[in-house]
């Protein structure tokens, strides 16, 4: 029951790593000469960087895969922490129904924001604002990131809301 445990704390912990790298690292969206994610975009070669602010066209779409992933960030957080407590103040053979509920909430988030940003990079990137042409690019590794985020989350939802508190 110890050994999973552990695997149960360190998935969980990892799941929330892959959420913070990939809301906060700039590689959502990557070229030879460019990265960009949803705050920012840098180039690579004057090392300057562009806030994403309202007068991009798109902002409102990356307003929702902000807003997205900083809501699942903050679940996947939280349902660690009711988790804990669920474990000293559950009775044995009860179900960690709550943490469960609140990581498929943060897998629910993780999953629109992608999502959101899948449907739209092509209009994100064809903005005129943008001081270099950010449209010729692909997915970078943080993008790939959320996506595995989702994978986790929605791994250790259901491994709570099957696990049972033993002895």
């Amino acid at each position: 029951m110890l050994i999973l445990l552990a695997f149960i704390i360190v998935f969980h912990i990892t799941s929330a790593a892959l959420l913070f790298i990939s809301t906060i690292d700039n590689a959502w969206w990557v070229g030879d000469n460019f990265s960009t994610d949803v705050w920012r975009m840098c180039a690579t070669n004057t090392s300057t960087c562009v806030a994403i602010t309202d007068q991009f066209r798109e902002y409102r779409s990356i307003q929702a895969v902000q807003a997205a992933m900083i809501l699942s960030t903050i679940f996947c957080c939280v349902a660690f922490l009711v988790f804990i407590l669920q474990l000293f103040r559950l009775k044995q053979g009860e179900r960690f129904v709550l943490t469960s509920i609140i990581q498929l909430l943060s897998c629910l988030c993780v999953m629109i924001a992608a999502s959101i940003y899948t449907d739209r990079h092509e209009e994100l990137h064809k903005s005129h604002e943008y001081s270099i042409e950010v449209s010729e690019g692909q997915y970078g590794y943080s993008f790939v990131l959320a996506w595995i985020a989702f994978a986790f989350t929605l791994i250790s939802g259901v491994m709570y809301l099957v696990l049972r508190k033993r002895k």
